[in-house]
């Protein structure tokens, strides 16, 4: 018994060392970001690998385009469907984790998130779409660090260079692109109250934008005006 609780602290220590390891790892990349751009992001090359399980072939649409290039509309518009609160929290809404987690008590299981745009870019750098409170509290960890190396500035830079609008279409750039064949720069508030109404399922609602989403993409337009971007 001796020897088996001696082998399980051992292992104990060494998941605990592998923890910390990963969170130096994260943090080590949340700094270089602070400065350089990402590559590419976990959900890139998941959704690569998916493509080109299809097609050898495959790539993805991104091009990186540095924040100034984006059009104010697309940044006011993605602050108010995603996260309206944006510039004032420190990453975390917690009136809406609150709501998220009363949900998922009623449906007895993770259904919903309450994600900040921090939260949305942690878990697009580094993690999987995939629900689970394990998977949550990582993600609050990379916010939590996300938040303490950069300014709001560079975090809506980042994400809106690199999450998804479409199979394979990854960041405003290509969006705008892929779309309205127009550059990011000089996407107009309707065209923009659509792109931002498409980001919790870019791949469904580009082959259907119906009635519904046109109706919320209206309302976004109506107040993104009073949204405030970094």
């Amino acid at each position: 018994m001796r020897r088996l609780l001696q082998a399980l602290k051992w292992v104990l220590a060494g998941a605990v060392l592998l923890v910390l390891a990963y969170q130096v790892w994260v943090f080590g990349h949340l700094l270089w970001w602070t400065q350089f751009n990402p590559s590419q992001t976990r959900f890139m090359s998941m959704r690569l690998d998916e493509l080109r399980a299809g097609n050898p072939g495959a790539q993805l649409r991104q091009q990186w385009v540095p924040y100034e290039r984006i059009s104010v509309h697309l940044k006011r518009a993605v602050v108010a469907a995603e996260d309206d609160g944006f510039v004032e929290h420190e990453g975390f809404d917690w009136e809406g984790i609150q709501k998220a987690m009363e949900k998922n008590r009623r449906k007895g299981r993770a259904v919903a998130g309450g994600s900040t745009i921090s939260q949305q870019l942690a878990k697009n750098l580094f993690l999987s779409p995939s629900r689970s409170y394990l998977r949550k509290a990582q993600e609050a960890a990379i916010t939590f660090m996300m938040e303490a190396v950069m300014d709001k500035r560079r975090i809506l830079e980042i994400y809106l260079n690199v999450v998804e609008w479409g199979d394979g279409v990854f960041g405003a750039e290509a969006a705008a692109q892929r779309y309205y064949r127009i550059p990011a720069a000089k996407l107009g508030p309707e065209q923009a109250a659509r792109l931002a109404v498409m980001l919790p399922n870019p791949r469904k609602y580009e082959k259907t934008f119906g009635p519904r989403l046109a109706a919320h993409a209206a309302r976004i337009g109506a107040r993104m005006h009073a949204s405030q971007v970094p």
